[in-house]
């Protein structure tokens, strides 16, 4: 057993992943849409992952769905029920959604490299904009959580990138602002406006940068933020 931060419960980490032959960089990339991603299972010898489709628009949804069945790095493609956590809408990313389950090649997802060494989900994943955000807890000291993510990034010729590492004293969880309160959108929104600066004094980007980035216009990322910031500071808004 590990000591340290381990013995006290263990880390949690934000996670920004890209690794190379992945279907859902490739389709999120190209596409204002995103995905959370429920789980993966082995199936006959392949990935078969659950998914949410998420987008601001029933086109751009349609457009994510197409791309990801004529994507070569994909076998099959088939809509389910939404996963409960996010049938209420308080919580769903995005006004439009589908429940996906996908099929896919084994070598091709990063899954297994990072539970394999310990590093459990802890909220679905999110793949928007090219990228893969993880936040997952661990059971291990910093220096072995450094070693084991050397060693991810080596197995997947993956890029990784600890956006939030914090040590749990009272249970997993922690950090500054606590952005369990807030919707998957919400909290996409608030932590890229925080990784590229929009916080910062003078600010480092700007609401409609982000805004074009996300693939939404100006008024909507400022709801966003304007609803994120409200739960974050105490205070309750729809």
């Amino acid at each position: 057993m590990t000591s340290g931060a381990a013995d006290r419960g263990g880390t949690r980490l934000t996670l920004d992943i890209w690794h190379p032959d992945c279907w859902t960089l490739e389709v999120t990339e190209r596409v204002a849409a995103g995905l959370l991603g429920h789980g993966v299972h082995h199936v006959d010898g392949r990935a078969q992952g659950r998914f949410t489709a998420f987008a601001d628009s029933s086109d751009d949804l349609a457009a994510l769905l197409s791309a990801i069945e004529e994507s070569p790095l994909t076998d099959s493609v088939w809509s389910v029920a939404q996963p409960q956590t996010v049938d209420d809408g308080a919580l769903a990313p995005g006004s439009a959604t589908q429940g996906l389950v996908v099929t896919y090649d084994l070598d091709n997802s990063i899954n297994d490299a990072l539970v394999s060494r310990g590093f459990l989900p802890d909220e679905p994943v999110r793949m928007v904009g090219g990228r893969e955000y993880w936040t997952v807890v661990v059971h291990k000291d910093r220096e072995a959580v450094q070693r084991a993510l050397a060693d991810v990034r080596s197995e997947k010729e993956a890029e990784i990138h600890v956006d939030h590492i914090a040590t749990a004293t009272d249970g997993v969880g922690g950090g500054i602002f606590a952005t369990d309160d807030l919707s998957q959108r919400q909290r996409e929104v608030f932590e890229l406006a925080r990784r590229e600066g929009y916080y910062t004094w003078p600010r480092e980007v700007s609401a409609a940068d982000l805004a074009t980035e996300l693939g939404v216009s100006k008024a909507t990322l400022l709801e966003h933020l304007r609803k994120a910031e409200a739960k974050l500071l105490g205070e309750r808004r729809d």
